[in-house]
C-alpha cells in the first residue's frame, strides 16, 4: 500500500478521542483552567485556588472542569475534604502525539517562517 493511502486510514477511536479533546479545551475558561493544572503539575490544585488564580466563580469553575474531566484531560482525587485537580499529562501527550502524526501526513513537520507586521522597520 502506497504511503498517502496508509495515512489516509485514521483510527477512528483516536480520531473520537482527539475531537473530544480539542472541544473541551476550544473554551477560553477551560483552557486557563487546563494550563494552570499544567503549570501546576503533579501536585495539582484545589478548585478554590484555581478560581482564585484565575478570578472564576466556583460554579463556572464546577462546570468547566467536569467539562475536562469527561474529555480526559483532568482527573480528581479526594484529599481529606478537599479535591486535588490533576492535568493527565498521558493524554495531553497522546492528543500531542495524535496531532503530529497525522500532521503533513506523517512526515517531518515543515517549519513556515513567521512574517513581521513592520516589513520595514
Amino acid at each position: 500500500m502506497k504511503k498517502a493511502l496508509l495515512n489516509q486510514t485514521i483510527d477512528t477511536l483516536d480520531e473520537d478521542l482527539a475531537v473530544k479533546s480539542l472541544a473541551a479545551l476550544a473554551q477560553a475558561q477551560r483552557l486557563r483552567a487546563f494550563r494552570a493544572l499544567v503549570v501546576a503539575g503533579p501536585e495539582g490544585l484545589t478548585p478554590g485556588v484555581i478560581a482564585e488564580q484565575l478570578g472564576m466563580t466556583p460554579s463556572a469553575l464546577s462546570f468547566h472542569l467536569k467539562e475536562l474531566s469527561q474529555a480526559g484531560l483532568v482527573s480528581s482525587e479526594a484529599r481529606g475534604r478537599h479535591l486535588i485537580y490533576r492535568a493527565e499529562f498521558a493524554r495531553m501527550n497522546d492528543l500531542l502525539v495524535y496531532l503530529t502524526e497525522q500532521c503533513c501526513q506523517g512526515e517531518s513537520c515543515v517549519t513556515v517562517p513567521t512574517t513581521s507586521k513592520n516589513k520595514d522597520s
